[in-house]
Protein backbone atom coordinates (compact mmCIF):
# COMPACT_ATOMS: atom_id res chain seq x y z
CA UNK A 1 0.00 0.00 0.00
CA UNK A 2 2.72 2.17 1.33
CA UNK A 3 4.50 1.81 -2.68
CA UNK A 4 1.32 2.52 -4.12
CA UNK A 5 0.39 5.85 -2.37
CA UNK A 6 4.33 6.42 -3.07
CA UNK A 7 3.78 5.74 -6.98
CA UNK A 8 0.71 8.30 -6.73
CA UNK A 9 2.72 10.90 -5.24
CA UNK A 10 5.19 10.78 -8.09
CA UNK A 11 2.87 10.60 -10.92
CA UNK A 12 0.76 13.75 -8.97
CA UNK A 13 4.23 15.83 -8.92
CA UNK A 14 4.89 14.83 -12.33
CA UNK A 15 1.54 16.09 -13.49
CA UNK A 16 1.25 19.10 -11.65
CA UNK A 17 4.54 19.88 -10.94
CA UNK A 18 4.40 23.27 -12.16
CA UNK A 19 2.24 23.90 -9.57
CA UNK A 20 4.40 21.73 -6.97
CA UNK A 21 7.05 24.15 -8.32
CA UNK A 22 5.71 27.52 -7.56
CA UNK A 23 4.48 26.45 -4.23
CA UNK A 24 7.42 27.72 -2.36
CA UNK A 25 7.52 30.86 -4.49
CA UNK A 26 3.75 31.50 -3.52
CA UNK A 27 4.01 31.22 0.25
CA UNK A 28 7.23 33.68 0.20
CA UNK A 29 5.44 36.20 -1.91
CA UNK A 30 2.36 35.74 0.12
CA UNK A 31 5.37 36.14 3.16
CA UNK A 32 6.07 39.66 1.20
CA UNK A 33 3.09 40.91 0.66
CA UNK A 34 1.50 40.29 3.51
CA UNK A 35 4.46 42.43 5.12
CA UNK A 36 3.60 45.18 2.74
CA UNK A 37 0.07 45.81 3.40
CA UNK A 38 0.65 45.30 7.22
CA UNK A 39 3.66 48.36 6.83
CA UNK A 40 1.21 50.64 4.78
CA UNK A 41 -1.38 49.71 7.34
CA UNK A 42 0.42 51.52 9.88
CA UNK A 43 0.20 54.61 8.34
CA UNK A 44 -1.88 55.23 5.80
CA UNK A 45 -4.44 56.73 5.59
CA UNK A 46 -4.13 59.43 7.44
CA UNK A 47 -7.59 60.07 8.02
CA UNK A 48 -10.29 57.29 8.41
CA UNK A 49 -11.52 55.78 4.98
CA UNK A 50 -15.10 54.07 5.37
CA UNK A 51 -18.19 54.23 7.19
CA UNK A 52 -17.34 54.85 11.06
CA UNK A 53 -16.35 53.74 13.79
CA UNK A 54 -16.12 50.44 12.42
CA UNK A 55 -16.09 49.36 8.98
CA UNK A 56 -13.08 51.55 7.13
CA UNK A 57 -9.69 51.99 8.77
CA UNK A 58 -7.16 54.33 9.34
CA UNK A 59 -3.53 54.25 9.48
CA UNK A 60 -2.69 52.70 13.38
CA UNK A 61 -0.25 55.42 13.35
CA UNK A 62 -2.39 58.11 12.76
CA UNK A 63 -5.63 56.84 14.20
CA UNK A 64 -3.46 56.86 17.74
CA UNK A 65 -1.76 60.15 17.02
CA UNK A 66 -2.47 61.47 20.50
CA UNK A 67 -1.10 58.14 22.18
CA UNK A 68 2.29 57.54 20.13
CA UNK A 69 2.91 62.00 20.35
CA UNK A 70 2.40 61.32 24.59
CA UNK A 71 4.95 58.28 24.07
CA UNK A 72 7.32 60.30 22.46
CA UNK A 73 7.19 63.33 23.92
CA UNK A 74 7.76 61.61 27.37
CA UNK A 75 10.78 59.73 26.30
CA UNK A 76 12.27 63.12 25.04
CA UNK A 77 11.51 64.90 28.46
CA UNK A 78 11.95 62.10 31.12
CA UNK A 79 15.10 60.80 29.19
CA UNK A 80 16.53 63.40 25.83
CA UNK A 81 15.21 66.79 26.53
CA UNK A 82 15.80 68.96 29.98
CA UNK A 83 14.45 71.72 28.86
CA UNK A 84 16.20 74.12 32.03
CA UNK A 85 19.35 72.60 30.66
CA UNK A 86 19.18 73.25 27.14
CA UNK A 87 17.91 77.22 27.63
CA UNK A 88 20.68 77.84 30.43
CA UNK A 89 22.78 77.64 27.24
CA UNK A 90 21.55 80.89 25.57
CA UNK A 91 23.23 83.99 26.73
CA UNK A 92 20.49 86.77 27.01
CA UNK A 93 23.57 88.94 25.81
CA UNK A 94 24.17 87.79 22.89
CA UNK A 95 20.61 87.35 21.61
CA UNK A 96 20.05 91.35 22.48
CA UNK A 97 23.25 91.53 20.49
CA UNK A 98 22.08 89.52 17.52
CA UNK A 99 18.63 91.31 17.67
CA UNK A 100 19.34 95.02 18.87
CA UNK A 101 18.69 96.49 15.00
CA UNK A 102 15.27 94.60 14.33
CA UNK A 103 14.34 95.68 17.98
CA UNK A 104 15.36 99.19 17.96
CA UNK A 105 13.37 99.54 14.87
CA UNK A 106 10.59 98.12 16.76
CA UNK A 107 11.03 99.83 19.81
CA UNK A 108 10.48 103.65 17.42
CA UNK A 109 7.63 102.33 15.76
CA UNK A 110 6.19 101.19 18.70
CA UNK A 111 6.42 104.54 20.81
CA UNK A 112 5.39 106.56 17.36
CA UNK A 113 2.57 103.96 17.24
CA UNK A 114 1.48 104.15 20.96
CA UNK A 115 2.14 108.13 20.76
CA UNK A 116 -0.65 108.93 17.80
CA UNK A 117 -2.99 106.28 18.80
CA UNK A 118 -3.64 108.29 22.34
CA UNK A 119 -2.56 112.10 21.73
CA UNK A 120 -1.11 112.62 18.20
CA UNK A 121 -1.26 116.24 18.94
CA UNK A 122 0.90 115.96 22.25
CA UNK A 123 3.21 114.12 19.72
CA UNK A 124 3.61 116.17 17.02
CA UNK A 125 3.61 119.33 19.59
CA UNK A 126 6.77 117.73 21.21
CA UNK A 127 10.13 119.52 19.66
CA UNK A 128 12.01 117.13 17.61
CA UNK A 129 14.69 116.98 20.17
CA UNK A 130 12.39 115.95 22.75
CA UNK A 131 10.72 113.29 20.74
CA UNK A 132 14.42 112.22 19.66
CA UNK A 133 15.75 112.22 23.31
CA UNK A 134 12.64 110.09 24.37
CA UNK A 135 12.81 107.65 21.42
CA UNK A 136 16.90 107.42 22.00
CA UNK A 137 16.74 106.81 26.16
CA UNK A 138 14.02 104.10 25.52
CA UNK A 139 16.14 102.37 22.75
CA UNK A 140 19.65 102.76 25.04
CA UNK A 141 17.63 100.33 27.39
CA UNK A 142 15.40 98.14 25.43
CA UNK A 143 18.50 95.31 24.94
CA UNK A 144 18.61 95.46 28.75
CA UNK A 145 15.22 95.03 29.29
CA UNK A 146 15.35 91.92 26.73
CA UNK A 147 18.28 90.27 28.25
CA UNK A 148 16.65 90.97 31.59
CA UNK A 149 13.39 89.08 30.24
CA UNK A 150 15.41 86.21 29.01
CA UNK A 151 17.22 85.83 32.28
CA UNK A 152 14.25 85.58 34.01
CA UNK A 153 12.73 83.22 31.33
CA UNK A 154 15.49 80.82 31.75
CA UNK A 155 15.61 80.55 35.05
CA UNK A 156 12.10 79.22 35.37
CA UNK A 157 11.23 78.27 31.77
CA UNK A 158 8.82 75.61 32.81
CA UNK A 159 6.85 78.79 34.01
CA UNK A 160 6.41 79.91 30.57
CA UNK A 161 7.54 76.74 27.85
CA UNK A 162 5.05 73.47 28.44
CA UNK A 163 7.61 71.35 26.28
CA UNK A 164 4.96 68.24 26.37
CA UNK A 165 2.23 70.57 25.02
CA UNK A 166 4.35 71.74 21.88
CA UNK A 167 5.71 68.30 20.91
CA UNK A 168 1.88 66.77 21.14
CA UNK A 169 0.65 69.17 19.81
CA UNK A 170 2.72 69.18 16.39
CA UNK A 171 2.77 65.30 16.12
CA UNK A 172 -1.41 65.46 16.76
CA UNK A 173 -2.00 68.63 14.43
CA UNK A 174 0.51 66.74 11.44
CA UNK A 175 -0.33 63.32 11.11
CA UNK A 176 2.31 63.42 8.72
CA UNK A 177 5.05 64.54 10.55
CA UNK A 178 4.01 61.71 13.08
CA UNK A 179 4.08 58.99 10.24
CA UNK A 180 7.94 60.61 8.93
CA UNK A 181 9.15 60.40 12.61
CA UNK A 182 8.44 56.86 12.76
CA UNK A 183 9.02 56.03 9.32
CA UNK A 184 12.34 57.64 8.52
CA UNK A 185 14.08 56.46 11.81
CA UNK A 186 13.01 52.96 11.28
CA UNK A 187 12.99 52.21 7.65
CA UNK A 188 16.09 49.17 7.73
CA UNK A 189 13.21 47.86 10.07
CA UNK A 190 10.20 48.10 7.82
CA UNK A 191 12.41 46.81 4.84
CA UNK A 192 13.57 44.31 6.94
CA UNK A 193 9.99 43.00 7.80
CA UNK A 194 9.29 43.20 4.02
CA UNK A 195 12.37 41.59 3.13
CA UNK A 196 12.25 38.50 6.24
CA UNK A 197 9.06 37.38 4.30
CA UNK A 198 10.29 36.57 1.43
CA UNK A 199 12.86 34.06 3.11
CA UNK A 200 10.02 32.63 5.74
CA UNK A 201 7.59 32.24 3.16
CA UNK A 202 9.43 30.27 1.19
CA UNK A 203 10.83 27.76 3.82
CA UNK A 204 7.53 27.11 4.92
CA UNK A 205 6.54 27.05 1.58
CA UNK A 206 8.81 23.96 1.10
CA UNK A 207 7.20 22.30 4.04
CA UNK A 208 3.64 23.62 2.95
CA UNK A 209 4.86 21.62 -0.63
CA UNK A 210 5.57 18.43 1.15
CA UNK A 211 2.54 18.20 3.15
CA UNK A 212 0.02 18.84 0.79
CA UNK A 213 1.59 16.28 -1.58
CA UNK A 214 1.38 13.31 1.10
CA UNK A 215 -2.22 13.96 2.32
CA UNK A 216 -4.44 16.07 -0.67
CA UNK A 217 -6.63 17.77 1.88
CA UNK A 218 -8.43 21.05 0.78
CA UNK A 219 -7.51 22.56 4.04
CA UNK A 220 -3.56 22.12 4.00
CA UNK A 221 -2.95 24.98 1.64
CA UNK A 222 -4.96 27.92 3.07
CA UNK A 223 -4.08 26.94 7.07
CA UNK A 224 -0.98 27.33 5.84
CA UNK A 225 -1.17 30.14 3.49
CA UNK A 226 -2.99 31.66 7.02
CA UNK A 227 0.05 30.29 9.25
CA UNK A 228 2.63 32.02 6.84
CA UNK A 229 0.70 35.34 7.25
CA UNK A 230 0.30 34.84 10.76
CA UNK A 231 3.51 33.59 11.74
CA UNK A 232 6.07 35.54 9.32
CA UNK A 233 4.76 38.66 10.44
CA UNK A 234 4.86 37.94 14.28
CA UNK A 235 8.35 36.64 13.89
CA UNK A 236 9.57 39.87 11.97
CA UNK A 237 8.16 41.90 14.69
CA UNK A 238 10.11 40.09 17.24
CA UNK A 239 13.43 40.05 15.53
CA UNK A 240 13.31 43.82 15.20
CA UNK A 241 13.87 44.22 18.63
CA UNK A 242 14.90 41.45 20.16
CA UNK A 243 17.19 39.85 21.40
CA UNK A 244 18.26 43.44 23.02
CA UNK A 245 21.94 42.34 23.55
CA UNK A 246 23.83 40.38 20.92
CA UNK A 247 23.08 36.41 21.25
CA UNK A 248 24.67 33.86 19.68
CA UNK A 249 22.90 30.45 18.89
CA UNK A 250 23.70 27.29 18.27
CA UNK A 251 27.14 28.49 18.60
CA UNK A 252 27.07 29.27 15.11
CA UNK A 253 24.95 32.49 14.80
CA UNK A 254 24.83 35.78 16.57
CA UNK A 255 21.89 37.26 16.64
CA UNK A 256 20.31 41.08 17.98
CA UNK A 257 17.03 42.79 17.16
CA UNK A 258 17.63 45.07 14.47
CA UNK A 259 16.45 48.20 15.70
CA UNK A 260 19.29 47.69 18.68
CA UNK A 261 21.62 46.63 16.47
CA UNK A 262 21.15 49.76 15.08
CA UNK A 263 21.60 52.25 17.47
CA UNK A 264 23.93 54.91 16.66
CA UNK A 265 22.15 55.81 13.35
CA UNK A 266 18.89 55.65 15.07
CA UNK A 267 20.10 58.12 17.44
CA UNK A 268 21.47 60.63 14.76
CA UNK A 269 18.01 60.37 12.62
CA UNK A 270 15.71 60.61 15.77
CA UNK A 271 18.12 63.72 16.92
CA UNK A 272 18.00 65.57 13.53
CA UNK A 273 14.05 64.92 12.84
CA UNK A 274 13.22 66.55 16.61
CA UNK A 275 15.81 69.21 15.69
CA UNK A 276 14.61 70.01 12.66
CA UNK A 277 10.72 69.67 12.87
CA UNK A 278 9.48 69.77 16.23
CA UNK A 279 12.01 71.33 18.41
CA UNK A 280 12.90 74.75 16.93
CA UNK A 281 12.54 77.94 17.43
CA UNK A 282 9.41 78.95 15.26
CA UNK A 283 7.88 76.32 17.33
CA UNK A 284 9.50 77.26 21.01
CA UNK A 285 8.66 80.72 20.00
CA UNK A 286 4.80 79.74 19.07
CA UNK A 287 5.05 77.69 22.40
CA UNK A 288 5.90 80.30 24.48
CA UNK A 289 3.92 82.96 23.19
CA UNK A 290 0.41 81.66 22.37
CA UNK A 291 0.63 78.17 24.31
CA UNK A 292 -1.46 77.54 27.93
CA UNK A 293 1.68 79.24 29.93
CA UNK A 294 1.52 82.40 27.48
CA UNK A 295 0.34 84.65 30.07
CA UNK A 296 3.34 84.62 32.10
CA UNK A 297 5.53 85.65 29.26
CA UNK A 298 3.44 88.70 28.89
CA UNK A 299 2.88 89.53 32.53
CA UNK A 300 6.59 90.24 31.75
CA UNK A 301 7.02 91.63 28.71
CA UNK A 302 4.45 94.30 30.30
CA UNK A 303 6.07 94.98 33.87
CA UNK A 304 9.19 95.11 32.11
CA UNK A 305 7.85 97.55 29.10
CA UNK A 306 5.90 99.71 31.81
CA UNK A 307 8.82 100.02 33.62
CA UNK A 308 11.20 101.33 30.48
CA UNK A 309 8.63 103.39 30.05
CA UNK A 310 8.28 104.91 33.73
CA UNK A 311 12.36 105.05 33.80
CA UNK A 312 13.17 106.65 30.97
CA UNK A 313 10.28 109.23 30.22
CA UNK A 314 10.33 111.14 33.52
CA UNK A 315 11.25 113.99 31.30
CA UNK A 316 8.02 114.41 29.67
CA UNK A 317 5.54 111.69 31.85
CA UNK A 318 3.83 114.86 34.26
CA UNK A 319 3.42 116.16 30.76
CA UNK A 320 1.85 113.72 28.89
CA UNK A 321 0.18 112.25 32.10
CA UNK A 322 -1.48 116.10 32.38
CA UNK A 323 -2.88 115.69 28.94
CA UNK A 324 -4.04 112.75 28.56
CA UNK A 325 -5.04 112.10 32.10
CA UNK A 326 -3.34 109.08 34.47
CA UNK A 327 -5.60 106.53 33.50
CA UNK A 328 -5.32 106.92 29.63
CA UNK A 329 -1.64 106.89 30.33
CA UNK A 330 -2.09 103.67 31.70
CA UNK A 331 -3.86 102.47 28.80
CA UNK A 332 -0.78 103.83 26.60
CA UNK A 333 1.51 102.00 28.78
CA UNK A 334 -0.49 98.68 28.60
CA UNK A 335 -0.53 99.25 24.72
CA UNK A 336 2.73 99.77 24.29
CA UNK A 337 3.54 96.65 25.93
CA UNK A 338 0.72 94.58 23.53
CA UNK A 339 2.58 95.92 20.59
CA UNK A 340 5.84 94.74 21.87
CA UNK A 341 4.62 91.23 22.67
CA UNK A 342 3.32 90.83 19.36
CA UNK A 343 6.31 92.32 17.05
CA UNK A 344 8.79 89.87 19.60
CA UNK A 345 8.74 86.57 17.16
CA UNK A 346 9.69 89.04 14.10
CA UNK A 347 12.11 90.55 16.60
CA UNK A 348 13.70 87.15 18.09
CA UNK A 349 13.91 85.30 14.53
CA UNK A 350 17.12 87.43 13.85
CA UNK A 351 18.96 85.39 16.53
CA UNK A 352 17.28 81.78 15.33
CA UNK A 353 20.90 80.94 14.18
CA UNK A 354 22.45 81.87 17.43
CA UNK A 355 19.68 80.34 19.38
CA UNK A 356 19.64 77.00 17.45
CA UNK A 357 23.37 76.31 17.67
CA UNK A 358 23.48 77.43 21.07
CA UNK A 359 20.72 74.71 22.55
CA UNK A 360 22.35 72.94 20.40
CA UNK A 361 19.18 69.99 20.47
CA UNK A 362 20.54 67.63 17.90
CA UNK A 363 23.29 66.58 19.54
CA UNK A 364 22.04 66.58 22.66
CA UNK A 365 19.47 63.93 22.01
CA UNK A 366 21.64 61.73 19.88
CA UNK A 367 23.93 61.75 22.98
CA UNK A 368 21.41 60.81 25.71
CA UNK A 369 20.18 58.43 23.27
CA UNK A 370 23.05 56.66 22.69
CA UNK A 371 23.14 56.12 26.66
CA UNK A 372 19.71 54.77 27.03
CA UNK A 373 19.39 51.17 28.05
CA UNK A 374 17.97 48.83 25.88
CA UNK A 375 14.54 48.63 27.26
CA UNK A 376 14.44 52.59 27.56
CA UNK A 377 16.05 52.76 23.77
CA UNK A 378 13.38 50.18 22.73
CA UNK A 379 10.56 52.20 23.96
CA UNK A 380 11.00 54.46 21.51
CA UNK A 381 9.51 52.62 18.39
CA UNK A 382 8.15 49.36 20.12
CA UNK A 383 4.78 51.41 21.20
CA UNK A 384 4.31 52.25 17.05
CA UNK A 385 3.59 48.46 16.93
CA UNK A 386 3.03 46.87 20.08
CA UNK A 387 -0.84 48.19 20.99
CA UNK A 388 -2.52 47.02 17.23
CA UNK A 389 0.20 44.95 16.12
CA UNK A 390 -2.82 41.98 16.56
CA UNK A 391 -4.21 43.56 13.79
CA UNK A 392 -1.51 43.79 11.38
CA UNK A 393 -0.62 40.21 11.71
CA UNK A 394 -4.12 39.30 11.83
CA UNK A 395 -5.00 40.72 8.37
CA UNK A 396 -1.09 39.08 7.17
CA UNK A 397 -3.19 35.67 8.30
CA UNK A 398 -6.48 36.70 5.92
CA UNK A 399 -4.87 37.20 3.08
CA UNK A 400 -2.78 34.37 3.68
CA UNK A 401 -5.47 32.17 4.29
CA UNK A 402 -7.09 33.64 1.15
CA UNK A 403 -4.33 33.04 -1.33
CA UNK A 404 -3.86 29.36 -0.19
CA UNK A 405 -7.62 28.86 -1.24
CA UNK A 406 -7.03 30.26 -4.51
CA UNK A 407 -4.02 27.08 -5.06
CA UNK A 408 -6.76 24.88 -3.76
CA UNK A 409 -8.87 25.61 -6.62
CA UNK A 410 -6.11 25.87 -9.06
CA UNK A 411 -4.89 22.02 -8.09
CA UNK A 412 -8.32 20.50 -7.76
CA UNK A 413 -10.25 22.37 -10.65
Amino acid sequence: MERVDLQGIVADLGRHWPVYVTMPFVAALIGYVTKRVAIEMMFRPLEFVGIPPFLGWQGVLPANAERMAVTATQMLTRNLVDPKEIFARLDPDEIAHEIEVPLLEVVEDVTREVMEQYQPRLWEALPDGARRLLLNRVRTESPKVIAKILRELAHDIEEVLDLEHLVVTNLVRDKALLNRLIRDISRPELRFIARSGLVFGFALGIVQLVVWALTKSSVVLPVFGLAIGWFTDWLALKMIFLPREPREFFGLYTWQGVFQKRRDQVAADYGDMIAREIITIPNLLEEVLRGPRSDRLFHLVTREVQRTIDAQAGFVKPLVAFAVGSRRFQEMKQAAATKAAERVPDTIRYAEDYATNALDVRNTIVDRMRRLSPVQFEGLLRPAFRQDEWKLIAVGAVIGGLVGELQVMVLLH
